[in-house]
């Protein structure tokens, strides 16, 4: 479904997992609307270039891919995407939102220090 909508698709190391990345409100809104249909966890993280905690998360993102092979990883850039930025009331990065059947089931704001104890926030709305 992703390869339909996304404008760019990563693939984590060592997984077949991918990391979703839009830079189009209208491709996320169509891909968002049709995620609403499925029972699975999707993890959007709202990040931005500027953002330097941000980057220092990225390998921590993409070792959860590898691990939670069954969760989308979506990541959205609040810059270019401000709307849905707003949409989701984000108002620091990094935040991670987590969606399941297209409703909020947890609003997570994560630094790296204490990202790898946030597994536990994924195991319990799988």
């Amino acid at each position: 479904m992703g390869a339909n909508y996304s404008d760019l698709v990563e693939r984590s190391p060592k997984s077949s997992q991918i990391l979703l990345t839009f830079h189009s409100t209208a491709k996320w809104k169509a891909y968002f609307d049709a995620s609403k249909q499925k029972n699975k966890l999707m993890i959007i993280d709202f990040t931005a270039t500027r953002c330097v905690p941000c980057k220092y998360m990225k390998p921590v993102i993409r070792e959860f891919a590898t691990k939670y092979t069954d969760v989308e990883f979506i990541k959205l850039d609040v810059d270019e995407l401000l709307e849905v930025a707003q949409a989701f009331q984000v108002q620091a990065m990094p935040t991670f939102i987590l969606i399941k059947k297209g409703k909020v089931v947890e609003k997570v704001l994560i630094n790296q220090s204490d990202a790898r104890h946030k597994n536990l926030v994924i195991d319990k709305n799988l």
